[in-house]
Order: C-alpha cells, then structure tokens, then sequence
C-alpha cells in the first residue's frame, strides 16, 4: 500500500475518532430531542405543542391514522415525563386508551435524556424526592383512607370507577407514587402542595409501601384486597351462621 494512502487513512481516523466521542458525549437534552422525534412527535407535535389533528402511526403504536388531542407537554417539567416514562405508561399503542404498567421501553439513559428534553420545554415541576422515612404511618393511613382508597381501596390494591380501572399500587415506587399525586395521570385528581404538603406526602408514601408487606399477626390477610373480600367472607360466614341456627330452633320446636 503507498505511503500517502496509509498516511491518509491515518489521518482520517484520527479526525474521526474526536467526532466518535463526541457523538457517544452527546447532550441530554439532544439525544432527548431525536428519541422525541421518532417516538413522541407523532401524537405530541413539534416541541410538545399540541393541536387537533390527524396523525399516522408511530414506532410502538398501532399501524393507522387516529384523530388526537394529545396534551401538551411545555410546562410539564421532569415530573410528568419520568413518571409516565418509567412506568411504561407512554408510549401509548393508541390515543385514548387508558394507560397501564407495562415493560418499559427505553434505557435508563434515553429516559433521562426524554426527561431533560420535556424538561427544557419550558419550566415546570422537577422529579420530586419523597422521604417516606420521615412520615408518619397512621397519618399515611388517614390521609390514604381520605383522599386515596375511595378509587385505590384501602389496601392499595386498585379497584374499579367510571370509564377507569384504578391499578393497584404494588410496584409502585416512592417516586412514582409522590409523582402520581402531584400529576394526576389519566383520571386521577391532581393534588398540589395546597391540598397535600411534602409531609403529607411522605406520610402517603409510606403508608402505600407498608400495605406491600402488612403486619397481619393476629388476623386473615384473605390475599390482602380489601374491603370486598373481607365483606363477602362475612356475608358468607354470617349466612351460615343463621341457617345452622334457624335449623337449631325449628328442630327444637318440631321437638316440643
């Protein structure tokens, strides 16, 4: 091989070993803005800007046309876009459908650099940092009881409301469920700090991570699902209950 190819060819390498690195060291915020274009522009829009429009089908989404008014997402901060992210709530195979756990879908590196891009769509509320520790267990439960367990149950293991099905909260992590309360994703009511401070919320989160592994020396956990079972179980033993004992007294008076 002649001299001034190799010597050529060296030179190109080393030009393109900088160029390598940099793409390997490429922004967050950037590499968020291309993993945007191709997953999250389809129903999202430029820049998170949404309109009414028809949009066609998307990586990870069924292969056809759908009429949306998906929302925007300035002003969303980090908050929205890592819980519904880490939760493999988005993307969505279809607008409309209720988002559900599922796999998650990305790395741990292209979730946080979608993060910082939402992020950098205009301010907004940060990942919040709950400190279970620091809550109180038995203000957990009443604050749960209140705001919480008419749509989750009391046990935290999901229910049925209107046009929802509520999920349990049993892979939910601390984050994830402090980033619940302040989203509100799908019907959920959203709560500030007004309604629910920090500390309520560290309190909430430990409650829900208690119900993952009760206390139940003493009692039927009857699978841990609440209220429903445990009526059902008392309606059941309670009619019995009676029957035997009706059977008992009419005896006793064919007998007399």
């Amino acid at each position: 091989m002649p001299a001034k190819l190799i010597a050529a060819l060296a030179a190109a390498l080393v030009v393109a070993a900088p160029a390598a690195a940099a793409g390997g060291s490429m922004p967050l915020v950037t590499q968020g803005k291309h993993l945007y274009g191709r997953y999250c522009i389809s129903c999202h829009a430029l820049a998170g800007t949404t309109t009414p429009k028809t949009v066609g089908a998307g990586p990870l989404r069924q292969q056809h046309q759908q009429q949306i008014v998906a929302p925007s997402l300035q002003g969303v901060g980090a908050l929205a876009a890592d819980f519904y992210l880490r939760t493999g709530y988005m993307p969505l195979q279809r607008v409309g459908l209720q988002p559900r756990r599922s796999r998650v879908l990305f790395s741990e590196r292209q979730i946080r650099a979608l993060t910082a891009y939402v992020a950098s769509l205009g301010p907004g509320p940060p990942i919040p940092h709950p400190h279970p520790e620091r809550g109180s267990l038995s203000e957990g439960m009443a604050l749960f009881t209140r705001n919480c367990a008419g749509c989750h149950q009391v046990a935290a293991e999901g229910g049925y409301v209107t046009g929802a099905v509520p999920p349990p909260l049993e892979d939910a992590t601390a984050t994830q469920i402090a980033e619940a309360v302040r989203i509100g994703p799908y019907v959920m009511p959203r709560f500030s700090k007004k309604a629910i401070s920090d500390a309520e919320l560290d309190s909430i989160v430990r409650y829900v991570e208690y119900t993952k592994h009760p206390d139940d020396r003493g009692g039927w956990a009857l699978g841990h699902l609440g209220p429903v079972p445990e009526g059902l179980v008392t309606f059941f033993v309670a009619m019995a209950a009676l029957v035997f004992t009706c059977v008992v007294v009419g005896r006793r008076f064919e007998r007399g």
